[in-house]
C-alpha cells in the first residue's frame, strides 16, 4: 500500500514540477559525458604534459563546484515540496499515521523521483559523450569515429555524486520530519503567504546604500593593487547581493504605503504588492541565483575569451612547418636533421642567425613604451630607469639581454617561405618587424632608435613597422627584431642560430616528442621548464619568450602540426569545462524561478478569477502575467549583468591586449548575454506557457 501510494504522488510531482525533472535530466547527462572524459580521454595519450591530463583535472574542479551547487538545488526543491505538501501530510497524521511513515513515503517518492531523472540522464549522456568527444576530436583536427559504450566506472562516478547529492537532501529532510508536529505541517505552507512589515523605513535605507556600493565597485575595480584589496571587496559585493533584496522590497512597501503615482496605473497595484512579497519571501534565494547568474556570465565569457584567441590568433603564433632554436650560433643542428630526415618528409631546410650589437636601446624603448609595462621601468620625471632595466633583462626570461637583429637576405627569404611579400630596404635604412598586436604601439619605435651604419659613423633611419605574424615568441626576437642591411650585421656579434623547415608533406605527432627528447638527453633544460629557470647573476643567452603572460609558448623546437592541436586540447580543457559549469549553474537558478513561479499559480489562481470578475479581459490577464513573470526572471539577472559587466569588461581588456585578439573587448560580455538569455527564454517560456495553463485550468470569468 505505501509503495503504491509513493508511485502515485510521484506521478503527480513528475507532472507538476517537470521542469526539475529535465533539468535533473539534463545536469546528469552532462554529468556523465564530462565524468567520460576520466576514464574513456583518448585525447590524453597525444597530448599528455608531465603525466598529467590537464582536462581531466579541470573536469575534477568543474565536478567539484557542481556537485555543490546540484547539492544545493535538490536539497532546495526537497524543501519546497516538503512546504507545498505539508497540508497532505499533516492529514497522513490525522488519519493515523506514524511520522516515521509519512517520512519514509516523502523519502521513496523522492529516490523515484531522482532515479527517473538519472535513468534518463544517463541515457542521454551516453549521446552528449559521443557528441562532447566529436567536438573535442575535431576542434584538434582528429578524425573521431563514434563508439557508443557504457563504462562502469563512469556510471559509479555519476551515481556517487548524484546519489550522493540526494541522500544528503533526503537526510537533512528526515530530520526536518521528526521536528515537525501537526500544527507546524498544516501551516507551513501559509508560513511565506503573508509580508511580515516591520521596520520598513529603515530597511529601505539599504536599496541606496546597495546600489552605492555596485557603483563603487564599478571605479575602483580596476585600482585595486593586491589580492587581498579584491577579496575584500568581493566580500562586500556578496553581501551587498544579498542585502540589494532586502532594501528593494522594503522600498516597494514604502512606496504602496505613500501611495505613489505609479500604483494606480494599470495594474500595477497588484504588481508590485506580488513582486514585493516574492521578494521578501526569497531574498536569500534571489541573492543566490543571483551569485548563480553572475558566476555563469563570467564563466561563459572567459570560455569566449580563450575560444576566440584558438580561433583567430593560435594559427598565427606558429607560422613555420618547424622552426628550431639553439644558443649556440655555429649550431648546424645535425641531429635534429638526422631525426627529421628519418621521417621522409622531404625537408627543406633553411638556418640563419640572429645577432647583436650589446646595446640594450631597443629593448629599452618597449620597456618604457609599451602599456603592458605602464610607468614601471620609468622613473618620475619620465626617463628610463636603465638599473631597474638592466636588473630586468639580466634576471627574467622576457627580453634577451641585448637588442636582437636580422639581416634584410634572410628576413625577406622567410617572408617568401610565409607567403608574405619581399621588403626592399635602402643601405641607410632599417626596419622594425614586431608582434601583430604591438603593432600599433609601436609606430614611433624608429623615431628614438640610433642604429649606426656598417661604418659606424652614421645612423640608419627606420624604413617603417611590419606587424605579420613572424614567430617572435624568443626565435625571430622576443616580441621585436630589427632588420638591418647584411653589411651592417658585420659590425655585429652571433647572438643565437635558428632553423626553419618547410615540408608538403603532413609531419607525424610523435616528432615533436622526438626533438624534445633531445634536451633531455644533452641535459639541456626544456623550456616547457623555463619558469623554473634559475637567473644568471650576469647577462648570458637563454631563450625569451616575449611579454605575453595570458596565453604563450615558448619551445626550442615547434613543430607546427603538433603544437596547435596540443594547445588546442589545453584551451579547450578550459572552455569546455567552463561552458559546462555555466550551462549547470544557469539551468539550476532557472529550475528554481522556474518551479516557483509554476507552483505560484495553483495558488493565485483565485485571485486572478477575482481579477477577471473585475472586468480585466483573457489579454489583460495574460499581458499581467507576462509582466509579473518578467518582473521576477529579470530582477537577479539584471544585477548580475551589472555585477559581473565591471569584472568581465576588466578583464577582456586586459585579455585583447595581451593576446592581440582581433575584437572589441566589450563583445565577450556582450556575447555571454546573448548565449544567457538563449537559455533564459526557452525557461521564460516554459514559466509563461505553464503558468498560462494553470491559471486557465478554472474557466476566467468574462
Amino acid at each position: 500500500m505505501l509503495n503504491k501510494l509513493a508511485f502515485r504522488n510521484m506521478k503527480r510531482s513528475a507532472r507538476d514540477y517537470l521542469v526539475y525533472i529535465l533539468t535533473m535530466t539534463l545536469v546528469t547527462a552532462l554529468m556523465y559525458s564530462f565524468n567520460s572524459l576520466f576514464f574513456h580521454n583518448d585525447l590524453a595519450v597525444y597530448f599528455s604534459y608531465e603525466d598529467v591530463d590537464i582536462m581531466a583535472v579541470m573536469v575534477g574542479l568543474a565536478t567539484f563546484f557542481i556537485v555543490l551547487i546540484v547539492a544545493w538545488l535538490i536539497g532546495y526543491m526537497v524543501r519546497f515540496m516538503l512546504e507545498k505538501r505539508s497540508t497532505e501530510f499533516g492529514i497522513y497524521l490525522l488519519l493515523g499515521m506514524k511520522r516515521k511513515t509519512v517520512s519514509r513515503l516523502y523519502i521513496r517518492e523522492n529516490i523515484l523521483l531522482g532515479s527517473i531523472a538519472f535513468l534518463l540522464g544517463c541515457v542521454l549522456g551516453v549521446l552528449l559523450q559521443q557528441i562532447l568527444l566529436t567536438v573535442m576530436f575535431s576542434m584538434v583536427r582528429m578524425e573521431y569515429h563514434l563508439h557508443v559504450s557504457v563504462d562502469r566506472r563512469t556510471v559509479l562516478m555519476t551515481v556517487l555524486c548524484y546519489a550522493g547529492c540526494y541522500l544528503l537532501a533526503l537526510f537533512r529532510c528526515r530530520r526536518k520530519f521528526r521536528k515537525m508536529n501537526i500544527q507546524a505541517l498544516m501551516n507551513a505552507k501559509r508560513q511565506n503567504e503573508e509580508i511580515r512589515e516591520k521596520n520598513e523605513g529603515l530597511k529601505k535605507l539599504i536599496l541606496p546604500l546597495a546600489i552605492f556600493f555596485i557603483f563603487l565597485f564599478w571605479t575602483v575595480f580596476g585600482m585595486l593593487q593586491d589580492a587581498a584589496q579584491i577579496l575584500l571587496f568581493l566580500i562586500g559585493l556578496v553581501l551587498t547581493i544579498y542585502l540589494f533584496y532586502t532594501g528593494l522590497s522594503a522600498w516597494i512597501i514604502c512606496y504602496v504605503r505613500k501611495k505613489g503615482r505609479g500604483i494606480y496605473r494599470g495594474q500595477n497595484l497588484f504588481l508590485l504588492r506580488q513582486f514585493a512579497s516574492k521578494v521578501r519571501t526569497m531574498q536569500f534565494t534571489l541573492g543566490t541565483l543571483t551569485s548563480l547568474f553572475t558566476l555563469a556570465l563570467m564563466g561563459a565569457s572567459i570560455a569566449l575569451m580563450f575560444s576566440t584567441f584558438e580561433n583567430t590568433v593560435l594559427e598565427d603564433k606558429f607560422p613555420f612547418d618547424i622552426q628550431m632554436f639553439s644558443e649556440d650560433p655555429e649550431d648546424d643542428f645535425a641531429d635534429e636533421r638526422a631525426i627529421i630526415d628519418a621521417l621522409e618528409l622531404d625537408p627543406q631546410y633553411y638556418s640563419y642567425q640572429i645577432y647583436t650589437d650589446g646595446e640594450i636601446q631597443a629593448n629599452t624603448w618597449i620597456l618604457t613604451h609599451l602599456k603592458a609595462w605602464g610607468t614601471i621601468f620609468r622613473n618620475r620625471d619620465g626617463t628610463p630607469n636603465i638599473t631597474d632595466i638592466e636588473k630586468m633583462l639580466t634576471h627574467e626570461i622576457i627580453y634577451y639581454p641585448f637588442d636582437t637583429y636580422m639581416g634584410i637576405s634572410d628576413y625577406n627569404h622567410l617572408r617568401t617561405i610565409l607567403g608574405y611579400r619581399e621588403i626592399s630596404l635602402a643601405p641607410e635604412e632599417y626596419l622594425v618587424q614586431i608582434k601583430p598586436r604591438l603593432f600599433k604601439e609601436a609606430q614611433d619605435m624608429g623615431k628614438d632608435l640610433r642604429i649606426a651604419d656598417a661604418s659606424g659613423q652614421n645612423f640608419l633611419t627606420c624604413a617603417g613597422v611590419v606587424g605579420d605574424p613572424f614567430s617572435q615568441d624568443g626565435h625571430n626576437g622576443a616580441d621585436y627584431i630589427l632588420v638591418v642591411p647584411d653589411a651592417v650585421l658585420e659590425r655585429m656579434t652571433p647572438f643565437y642560430a635558428e632553423m626553419v623547415v618547410n615540408t608538403e608533406k603532413p609531419i607525424p605527432m610523435e616528432l615533436q616528442k622526438n626533438l624534445d627528447a633531445l634536451e633531455e638527453d644533452d641535459g639541456d633544460l626544456s623550456l616547457s621548464h623555463m619558469q623554473f629557470y634559475i637567473k644568471p647573476e650576469e647577462p648570458e643567452m637563454r631563450m625569451c619568450i616575449g611579454s605575453e603572460n595570458i596565453v604563450s609558448y615558448a619551445g626550442t623546437y615547434l613543430v607546427r602540426d603538433s603544437l596547435i592541436p596540443m594547445l588546442q586540447y589545453m584551451l579547450g580543457s578550459i572552455t569546455i569545462p567552463l561552458f559546462y559549469m555555466g550551462l549547470v549553474f544557469v539551468c539550476t537558478a532557472m529550475t528554481v524561478l522556474a518551479v516557483q513561479q509554476l507552483s505560484d499559480s495553483a495558488k493565485y489562481k483565485y485571485r486572478y478569477d477575482v481579477l477577471a470578475k473585475l472586468g480585466l479581459g483573457r489579454r489583460q490577464i495574460c499581458w499581467l502575467i507576462l509582466r509579473q513573470i518578467a518582473a521576477y526572471y529579470l530582477c537577479p539577472a539584471l544585477l548580475a549583468m551589472v555585477i559581473s559587466g565591471k569584472m568581465i569588461l576588466f578583464a577582456s581588456n586586459a585579455f585583447v591586449g595581451a593576446t592581440g585578439v582581433p575584437v572589441g573587448a566589450s563583445r565577450f560580455f556582450l556575447e555571454s548575454v546573448c548565449l544567457f538569455f538563449g537559455i533564459y527564454l526557452v525557461y521564460f517560456i516554459v514559466t509563461y506557457v505553464g503558468y498560462k495553463r494553470n491559471i486557465e485550468e478554472k474557466p476566467l470569468s468574462q
